[in-house]
């Protein structure tokens, strides 16, 4: 199963290291395969340092791609935490 959702960053600072590690430890379990995509460049979202290379700054808009037997509890886990700004 393959898909497909668009974010905001909320955070004041962006995605920064805090929110980075995040998602990180969120998707360590997840058995799908998880993109994001910023400015037309397309990174592995379980990677913190791919992550924090997209310098996605505040109001940015993210889309995310998740593909895999999980994919559904992925992209709420990923989505509810986007929205939470992840607990700051």
């Amino acid at each position: 199963m393959r898909i497909v959702n668009k974010v905001k960053v909320k955070n004041r600072m962006g995605l920064h290291t805090r929110p980075a590690t995040a998602i990180v430890k969120m998707l360590q379990h997840s058995k799908s395969n998880v993109l994001f995509t910023y400015k037309q460049e397309t990174i592995n979202a379980k990677s913190i340092l791919s992550i924090l290379m997209l310098a996605a700054s505040k109001n940015s808009n993210i889309t995310i791609t998740v593909e895999g037997e999980d994919a559904d509890m992925t992209m709420t886990s990923l989505v509810a935490a986007f929205d939470s700004q992840f607990g700051e």
